[in-house]
């Protein structure tokens, strides 16, 4: 679909990667309706786009994505507004040791990244079903193909996001209602946390700019490419790990090594602190 003709109803528009996915769409003449929690954000990214591109095509609704009445009312919008594109970028991201998770946030992760684009899709559905043309379009992350110590619970929340994507494509082969996956490597946000800049910086990983994930993105929509990952060596590194998992299972001592354990809080500096609290 040429992105002129689409009408990109995209999550996750005030992100770093979701800023960048807005810009270069409304840039190459698609019309955009952005959503997020904050309403002055979205408002503020609508006018900014207009002012610098006064034919832009935007609107915006504000949607919580962790609750399902939220959910049900965008793709109400969505579907009034005739998106034709969903494109799933909103996010939140988990990095550390696995045993120090919290599971109220592994909840919140899986929440964000997977439950809410499953549902999401599902909602839109029977409008995409009966366009001439439609596509969903997932933007998931190398770690959704690819288990990398430190980042359990993300990978979990992307394994699954890619593995419904893939499972949805082939459910819907026979429609109009195209399924894609979009796997970034990591990317110059302030998604990553310090923690996580340290352990890129100490295991070499490398980094695109946000506005490479979204040229790729404009391309994936325009050429229908069913699954992209990019990056290089991390596109080798998804090919391994697919064919042959077990022989990257040694890879990663460097990896593991820079994973630092919090430190633990005394007893002591505990009762100062609610003391201070109180």
């Amino acid at each position: 679909m040429k992105a002129a003709e689409s009408r990109v109803l995209l999550t996750g528009a005030g992100g770093g990667i979701g800023e960048a996915v807005a810009n270069v769409l409304v840039g190459s003449g698609a019309s955009v309706l952005l959503a997020g929690r904050s309403p002055a954000r979205l408002a503020a990214q609508m006018r900014g786009l207009q002012q610098r591109l006064p034919a832009a095509r935007v609107e915006w609704h504000a949607a919580d994505l962790q609750q399902a009445s939220s959910i049900t009312a965008l793709a109400r919008q969505a579907s009034t507004w005739n998106c034709n594109v969903v494109i799933h970028c909103a996010g939140v991201a988990e990095f550390g040791r696995f045993d120090e998770a919290e599971p109220e946030r592994m909840a919140q992760v899986l929440s964000t990244n997977l439950w809410a684009p499953m549902v999401l899709t599902q909602s839109l559905l029977p409008h995409l079903r009966g366009l001439a043309q439609a596509q969903v379009i997932c933007v998931g992350s190398v770690l959704g193909a690819m288990g990398l110590p430190g980042f359990s619970v993300y990978c979990a929340s992307k394994f699954g996001l890619r593995g419904f994507a893939q499972a949805l494509r082939r459910e819907l082969a026979d429609t109009r209602v195209l399924v894609q996956y979009l796997g970034p490597r990591s990317t110059r946000t302030k998604f990553n946390s310090a923690q996580v800049e340290d352990y890129n910086q100490a295991t070499g990983t490398r980094m695109d700019a946000p506005a490479r994930v979204a040229q790729e993105l404009l391309r994936m929509l325009e050429t229908r490419t069913v699954e992209r990952f990019l990056g290089f060596p991390e596109k080798l590194g998804v090919r391994v790990n697919g064919l042959a998992p077990v022989l990257l299972d040694s890879a990663f001592k460097t990896h593991r090594a820079s994973l630092r354990a919090r430190p633990q809080t005394s007893p002591q500096t505990i009762n100062e602190a609610m003391k201070h609290a109180r």
